[in-house]
């Protein structure tokens, strides 16, 4: 396997206009977090799921009142991209109309956090620090899907992929991606590769999965490419 080095932050950085030197002052770990509270916060705090729907959601969508826990998820809204109605999840069940939140990217954190704790309602839901690490996210952590993803499939190196899933995932998921038997096999969740990549790079929330967002990104894809040669079933 060829490892890159340590040079992702110049390849992902440069669509939303970061300076090494700005993501240097970042806590990398604040950064995955951060993504593991865009993906569940709730699961990752510790608390009951939310049971009445988001005020912001929109109504429409059947998940308003059939699903309320996941559209308090900021990825039910912004999607696993980050681009909301005009990325993935532009048409679908998951479609709300809602923007995206690539235009926070390389913003001041400080105006995230205040958006998050008035007009997004979760002041009373989130500590001081959870708002942090996710505002850390949503300006410093966002990535060049364009790079990673291409015509729904990893952009990666499946046989570089493989060589980091037999040191690194096969403990946890088996040599066929069948582990734990309480979750799908991995080689089926292939068919959506930002919500893999978004979790390979922050892990899942409430798991004890290693979050590969201080490698080099392209490592990241070449793992979910090699996902994708996984048992479906």
């Amino acid at each position: 396997m060829r490892l890159r080095n340590m040079g992702f932050a110049l390849a992902g950085f440069a669509l939303v206009g970061f300076s090494t030197a700005a993501l240097a002052e970042v806590s990398q770990g604040s950064i995955a977090r951060g993504g593991k509270l865009y993906d569940k916060w709730y699961k990752v705090i510790g608390v009951e799921a939310p049971t009445v729907s988001h005020p912001l959601y929109p109504a429409t969508n059947e998940k308003y009142a059939a699903d309320p826990a996941a559209n308090w998820r900021c990825k039910e809204c912004h999607g696993w991209d980050g681009l909301g109605a005009a990325g993935a999840y532009a048409t679908g069940s998951h479609a709300s109309g809602i923007k995206g939140i690539e235009g926070a990217a390389g913003g001041d954190p400080a105006k995230v956090v205040e958006l998050l704790r008035g007009g997004h309602l979760f002041g009373d839901k989130l500590s001081d620090q959870d708002l942090t690490d996710l505002a850390n996210f949503v300006v410093y952590g966002q990535v060049d899907w364009s790079a990673l993803v291409v015509d729904k499939k990893s952009t990666g190196d499946a046989a570089n992929g493989q060589q980091v899933y037999e040191t690194a995932c096969v403990g946890c998921h088996g040599t066929d991606g069948k582990l734990p038997k309480d979750m799908p096999p991995l080689g089926s969740l292939t068919s959506n590769p930002w919500e893999v990549t978004h979790k390979v790079l922050n892990g899942q929330p409430g798991e004890a999965m290693p979050a590969l967002r201080a490698i080099d990104h392209q490592v990241s894809a070449d793992l979910v490419a090699y996902l994708a040669t996984l048992p479906a079933q």
